[in-house]
């Protein structure tokens, strides 16, 4: 799928001791408009496996849920996705696995985590999650980090985490 959308990549986070999949990378993704969000929705959908996390982090109103949407839609998901704000876990069956959308807002300890089931959902799905912030050191490492700021016309997504998420951005 073409995009307009151009990267920014930021030079002097690979680390040359680590490997391939351990090096870490950031890229900064404009989302002028919807069409960019679904664009990168579509990106992440399509490289999501089983036993991946992505994170995505933002104010309120920034487009965490919009581009959880897209990356549902992405993967085949038609029906209506609700933010999980105050069911706090919602999970939609897609064609290639299981995805677990989380919203930790309302988490008042980074242990209520356990309750809500995220390693069993990674056990044979992906997960995504809305205020990661609220999960303290509980998420797994290797994670796809996407931060949402920017308001109407500058809103971006930078994307970080370890080098194998680097192919999102040649999806």
């Amino acid at each position: 799928m073409p995009s307009t959308a151009s990267l920014v990549w930021r030079p002097g986070l690979e680390q040359p001791a680590m490997n391939r999949h351990s090096a870490l990378f950031q890229a900064v993704f404009p989302l002028p408009d919807l069409d960019a969000t679904h664009r990168l929705g579509a990106r992440i959908a399509a490289v999501l496996k089983p036993g991946d996390t992505v994170t995505l982090s933002g104010d309120l109103g920034a487009g965490k849920t919009t581009l959880a949407r897209a990356i549902l839609a992405g993967l085949g998901v038609d029906e209506n996705v609700p933010s999980p704000s105050f069911t706090l876990v919602q999970s939609y069956s897609t064609p290639r696995l299981t995805v677990s959308h989380f919203d930790l807002y309302r988490l008042k300890h980074a242990r209520e985590l356990d309750e809500l089931g995220l390693e069993e959902a990674l056990e044979t799905g992906a997960a995504l999650i809305e205020w990661p912030e609220r999960a303290a050191d509980r998420l797994p490492p290797d994670r796809l980090n996407v931060d949402l700021s920017g308001g109407d016309g500058e809103r971006r997504a930078t994307l970080s985490g370890p080098a194998r998420w680097r192919e999102v951005m040649n999806a």
